[in-house]
């Protein structure tokens, strides 16, 4: 998107696409829209088209003090309702984002009880998972965990209201599956309420959330409109972004979100301080997350920026995208939790950055490996909020 001043021009936006032609009215937010997307094509056959947050942290290499601004812009929309709050971060795009909008409501409400959990696509445990779909997604099944803890599952269950923390909301299909996922297990829950960075529904849509959901939505995004999409013809390569195994350990953490928390994670300073003294003052870092494990790279970015470092943090995906408009680099690696599944990293190569930190939650493995070796970067296995060791590359 061009940069202009015209009002007429920021509300339409027409991108011809690799895969289709994608046409934008925006309603709100157009002045700033540049500045938090930009647009890609998906090597998808469900959906050929991408809204790409510039300030999620996910596919485009954003600053940690642009991200915690975003988290709690969102934060201050979600209504002053009765409580307790349930936050649940969709998987694997928005886990970080909602993990940011969840501690930035707590900051701004503190005393106030709430949970935040996030879905999945791994098994965390042997406790029950409730299941729904992401339909368009190039992984469509996703898992919620019941908490083992029982004061966990007490909040879970005794929600009065649902807060759904995603990037973008285009259908609210996978929303309300959710929602019904939930009110099957907390039949009290009363209300719900949508925060993400871009609403692309459609004020119509928007407003006929509630009767769709049956009980009251309501809606907090930076960006809003309407878009449609023709495709063309473009064909979308076979793979298999998903092998769900329930019996199969995976190597996914219970201790950042899965199975629910109730504070905020604690920033790795001791580690931030030592790397900080390494590096040369302003030196670029480039801090990753690998997958679903998102905010642990956030707070060290964050705790190095706090230092005087050119910080950006961004994660790896396993997201198929195309080499076009906002994505001008691609690496593919293999999958560090042992799907067997492509992974990818976009807007980052080789020599761009000074330091390349890796934060991952699962064992050492050869993929993790891999991933560094192709970046020349350092691993830092997270095996708690503060318990970081760093892993041997070679």
């Amino acid at each position: 998107m061009n940069a202009t001043s015209d009002p007429a021009l920021l509300a339409r936006r027409s991108v011809a696409l690799p895969t289709g032609l994608l046409e934008l009215t925006l309603d709100d937010g157009a002045a700033e829209a540049d500045d938090l997307l930009g647009f890609a094509a998906r090597a998808n056959a469900k959906r050929g088209f991408l809204f790409l947050s510039k300030v999620l942290g996910k596919h485009w290499p954003a600053r940690p003090a642009a991200m915690l601004a975003v988290h709690e812009r969102l934060a201050a929309t979600v209504p002053e309702d009765e409580g307790p709050l349930v936050f649940i971060a969709m998987a694997e795009t928005a886990i970080g984002l909602g993990q940011g909008v969840f501690e930035a409501w707590l900051r701004a409400h503190p005393g106030r009880e709430a949970l935040f959990i996030h879905t999945t696509r791994y098994r965390v445990g042997s406790g029950p998972l409730i299941e729904f779909e992401e339909a368009h997604s190039h992984a469509p099944r996703q898992f919620l965990h019941l908490p083992e803890d029982p004061a966990l599952r007490a909040l879970l269950l005794g929600a009065r209201t649902l807060v759904l923390v995603d990037d973008e909301a285009s259908t609210g299909n996978t929303f309300l599956n959710l929602t019904d996922a939930c009110r099957r297990l907390n039949p009290g829950i009363a209300r719900v309420h949508l925060a993400t960075i871009t609403n692309f529904m459609g004020r119509a849509a928007t407003a006929g959330l509630a009767a769709r959901f049956g009980l009251p939505v309501s809606m907090g995004a930076l960006v809003s409109g309407e878009y449609r999409f023709a495709p063309a013809d473009y064909v979308a390569p076979a793979g298999m972004a998903q092998r769900f195994d329930p019996d199969a350990d995976r190597g996914a953490s219970p201790a950042f979100g899965r199975l629910g928390l109730r504070a905020t994670l604690r920033a790795p300073t001791e580690l931030a301080a030592r790397l900080a003294g390494e590096f040369t003052l302003g030196a670029r870092v480039a801090v990753l997350g690998t997958g679903e494990f998102m905010h642990a790279a956030l707070l060290l970015g964050r705790a190095l920026e706090n230092r005087g470092l050119d910080v950006r943090v961004q994660s790896s995906t396993r997201s198929p995208i195309l080499t076009w408009g906002a994505v001008d680099h691609a690496l593919s690696f293999p999958d560090n939790y042992g799907e067997g599944v492509p992974n990818f990293i976009y807007n980052i190569a080789p020599g761009q950055y000074d330091h390349v930190l890796v934060c991952h939650e699962t064992a050492p493995n050869a993929a993790l490996r891999a991933f560094a070796g192709q970046l020349g970067a350092r691993l830092f296995h997270f095996q708690s909020e503060t318990d970081v060791e760093e892993v041997p590359v070679r």
